[in-house]
């Protein structure tokens, strides 16, 4: 369904744009319909980027990204239009989506306008109250609202529902529970869940290691821009084939165990183990390897 080959996205940096910042370098995969494809990575390494790219809110320095076949760098007018009727994104600061000084329920408004014009009010107030069911929402209890006085959680579903009404083939879901409480993440991960289920196609971007094994079908490891690992789930979290991803399930921190001092029996992996800048790592005698105060974490 969604194809991107080679992708490469280069920022234009410095005094007067004379430097150039090369973000996402030969990046290729695929999302197929119903399943959720994980983009996994520390911050700066390019993720969000390759989800604009997507959404066309960034342009494509190098490389193609297809749609059902289809380069989306070509869509003008009613052609990109159509290609926004079958794929959406949802960000990571919900609150972020809103203009303060209007109803929550706008999103819904500017969305009639611009593709469900023909519908009476009936026939749209049903299709609004069926989306809004669908991520388990009671329209008595958004509709109507300010952003304010509305939760993290239910500003996320409500932009889930506003992709929805427009029966979307692809979900670019780009760090959509990482500002929600613990109890609100598993309800939208289960909602992306099911959504699957329907054959919903989602490009699953995080930091964070477990939540991508959780809903997952395929993963992908990103570093500095590049894909350095890829394959089915449990294979990427089974047995890890990259350094680098050695080192990130590494730092996961574990519910089991308590953090442990870096005492004199510890000594310094060397960084050429895991490549330039993926920083430095202890090995305690136990054989856990924890980050020293000197890494980079993930943010």
């Amino acid at each position: 369904m969604l194809k991107l080959d080679s992708c490469c996205k280069t920022y234009r940096v410095g005094a007067f744009g004379g430097g150039e910042l090369l973000a996402v370098h030969d990046v290729s995969f695929e999302v197929a319909p119903g399943e959720v494809v994980s983009l996994i990575g520390e911050s700066g390494s390019g993720k969000s980027t390759i989800g604009k790219m997507i959404l066309r809110l960034l342009r494509v320095s190098r490389g193609t990204i297809r749609f059902e076949g289809t380069d989306i760098s070509a869509l003008e007018g009613r052609q990109l239009k159509e290609y926004y009727a079958n794929v959406q994104g949802v960000f990571q600061d919900p609150f972020s989506s809103y203009n303060p000084i209007f109803k929550a329920d706008r999103v819904f408004t500017m969305l009639r306008h611009a593709y469900f014009s023909e519908l009476s009010a009936s026939k749209w107030n049903a299709k609004l109250e069926s989306s809004l069911d669908a991520v388990s929402l009671n329209p008595g209890d958004v509709l109507g609202k300010y952003p304010h006085q509305l939760s993290g959680g239910q500003l996320q579903r409500l932009l889930i529902a506003r992709a929805l009404l427009l029966d979307i083939r692809l979900l670019v879901a780009d760090e959509v529970i990482s500002m929600l409480d613990a109890s609100t993440r598993i309800d939208v991960l289960n909602l992306l869940g099911d959504l699957k289920g329907r054959g919903l196609g989602i490009l699953f971007i995080t930091h964070d290691l477990s939540l991508g094994n959780y809903i997952s079908d395929r993963t992908m490891i990103l570093r500095r821009g590049c894909v350095v690992e890829m394959g089915a789930t449990p294979l990427v979290f089974g047995n890890p084939l990259h350094p680098y991803t050695k080192v990130l399930l590494a730092s996961v921190p574990q519910l089991h165990t308590k953090w442990v001092g870096i005492g004199d029996s510890a000594r310094r992996r060397p960084d050429d183990e895991i490549g330039e800048g993926a920083g430095a790592l202890v090995e305690i005698e136990d054989g856990h390897f924890v980050r020293s105060t000197e890494s980079t974490t993930l943010t």
